[in-house]
């Protein structure tokens, strides 16, 4: 198995692909209880989603469950969402806030794991965003999420289909933000939010350096648009999927087309 799976392109746009993973270390198994190895957080068939909706895209992908650890949290472990419920840099619970550990892992582990799983995806990452921006003089990172519409113990009611994520707009040029907030707008069977309950991850505000040429944004989708259900098996619908595929493919595509002003 590769660590870290990066296919190259020479679009300026990135896919990072941080929770679709659902590989873990056997001694990491054999400490999570039955509710962790169920792997219910993982964020699914997003790579299939958005998989063929831009030619020359470069991807940054990791196999690796987000309960080894999560790549999308500062690795000093600061919380993304201070005074609200959210899951950390190893989640001891999952998004329900049930416990997802027999054995809860320790310091040591966590410092490992990072050594191990997270370095690795910031180091292709950071390396992919040097090369696009070495071709383009810039380099847009688009970070690919979903999740389950309706999770009380992180928001209340229905989270909107689309929820774009820009940490209150500092993490890319206003123009990119504007186009993908207008193509969400314009699905009107679609609802969606900017910077809602989901401002963009540990990904998108390291990488967001618009001053320099790294812009990044978030896309967290409601798994209620592309699966049959928000449930197991997580099944993939096509019909549902297509039409999302459909706005998705116009956003990345204007994405490539940008250029600074």
């Amino acid at each position: 198995m590769s660590l870290i799976e990066v296919t190259e392109g020479q679009s300026p746009v990135i896919l990072g692909l941080p929770h679709t993973g659902t590989w873990l270390p056997e001694d990491v198994t054999a400490k999570l209880n039955a509710t962790g190895r169920a792997l219910a957080d993982t964020d699914w068939h997003i790579d299939r989603l958005y998989d063929g909706l831009l030619d020359g895209v470069t991807t940054v992908r990791t196999p690796v469950h987000r309960y080894v650890i999560d790549v999308n949290r500062d690795p000093d472990g600061a919380s993304l969402y201070p005074g609200q419920n959210t899951t950390g840099l190893v989640p001891l619970t999952d998004f329900d806030g049930v416990d997802i550990w027999d054995t809860p892992p320790s310091d040591a582990d966590i410092r490992q794991r990072c050594d191990d799983f997270h370095r690795p995806y910031h180091a292709a990452l950071s390396e992919q965003m040097d090369r696009v921006k070495a071709l383009h003089g810039f380099a847009i990172l688009y970070d690919c999420h979903s999740i389950r519409g309706e999770i009380p113990f992180l928001f209340d009611g229905q989270l909107p289909d689309l929820n774009i994520g820009t940490n209150l707009s500092t993490t890319c040029d206003p123009a990119i933000e504007a186009l993908v907030k207008n193509h969400c707008r314009a699905a009107s069977e679609f609802s969606t939010t900017l910077n809602g309950r989901f401002k963009g991850g540990w990904t998108t505000r390291h990488y967001g350096r618009p001053d320099q040429g790294w812009h990044a944004i978030q896309m967290e989708l409601a798994q209620r648009c592309y699966l049959t259900a928000e449930a197991p098996p997580w099944t993939y619908d096509p019909a549902k999927a297509d039409t999302l595929r459909a706005t998705l493919r116009a956003i990345l595509t204007d994405l490539s087309r940008w250029r600074p002003q």
